[in-house]
């Protein structure tokens, strides 16, 4: 009897954990056209609805749950959250303290500055103030490929600070991503800034985005590559992609 109860009470343990809504980490700072607040205050962006419709898929609940872009790895190793999905892209360097989903999307990063600066990077960089924000693929880039050209790199916490400071002229030229870069150029007090150029492909960029998850969590880690095999292949991810990033960024495989 005992030992039938202590079965018993372990599927009920199990069957509560898998009924339990996943904690989707998010960046506390808005970064759009991925995640922002709408007008209501609620969540949303590309990131934000494409994590619901791959709970959709897997039949979960999900609760978007935002916090600091430095602290969301800490916060993911603790449990606070389940799964990161905020642009992270799948790198070596990660991929030692978590472990990723299979790619989702991915976008290179952009060079913007003055429309009236005469700038091909990298080979312009020379004497010139770049700011990125830190913790990122674009900082690592930065951090590796650029040491030698001469810039002058200032890392920011947040994308929307690095933004702010090339428009009031403290920042030459920013490298950040190329579609959140196209979405902060429609903006009104942007005219007058353009995309210079892309960054090359490199090592710093990894794989593409992947969901960030516990190394331990396989049978999440495959739950969530089948859903999003999923609402890639029935043409859900590029519906969204382009509804909010104006293009197809969704990749296949």
């Amino acid at each position: 009897m005992m030992i039938a109860t202590a079965v018993t009470a372990f599927g009920l343990a199990q069957a509560t954990q898998a009924a339990d809504p996943l904690k989707v980490g998010i960046s506390g700072e808005p970064y759009p056209p991925f995640s922002f607040k709408a007008a209501s205050g609620d969540w949303t962006g590309f990131e934000v609805e494409l994590a619901r419709e791959i709970c959709d898929a897997m039949e979960r609940q999900c609760e978007i749950t935002p916090t600091g872009w430095s602290g969301i790895i800490p916060s993911l190793k603790a449990g606070r959250i389940d799964m990161i999905m905020n642009s992270m892209s799948i790198t070596e360097k990660r991929q030692r303290v978590i472990d990723f989903t299979r790619p989702y999307y991915f976008t290179p990063g952009a060079y913007v500055a003055a429309s009236d600066l005469s700038l091909t990077p990298p080979d312009d960089l020379d004497g010139l103030v770049m700011g990125v924000q830190a913790a990122t693929t674009n900082a690592t880039y930065a951090r590796r490929a650029l040491r030698d050209s001469g810039v002058d790199i200032r890392l920011y916490d947040q994308a929307e600070q690095v933004n702010n400071d090339l428009l009031s002229g403290r920042l030459d030229v920013i490298l950040a991503d190329q579609i959140a870069m196209a979405q902060f150029l429609a903006r009104d007090e942007a005219e007058g800034f353009e995309i210079k150029a892309t960054a090359p492909h490199h090592a710093a960029y990894g794989e593409g985005v992947g969901i960030g998850l516990r190394q331990e969590d396989d049978a999440l880690r495959e739950a969530l590559n089948t859903a999003i095999t999923a609402v890639i292949a029935d043409g859900t991810c590029a519906s969204l992609s382009e509804q909010y990033l104006g293009t197809d960024v969704c990749v296949d495989g």
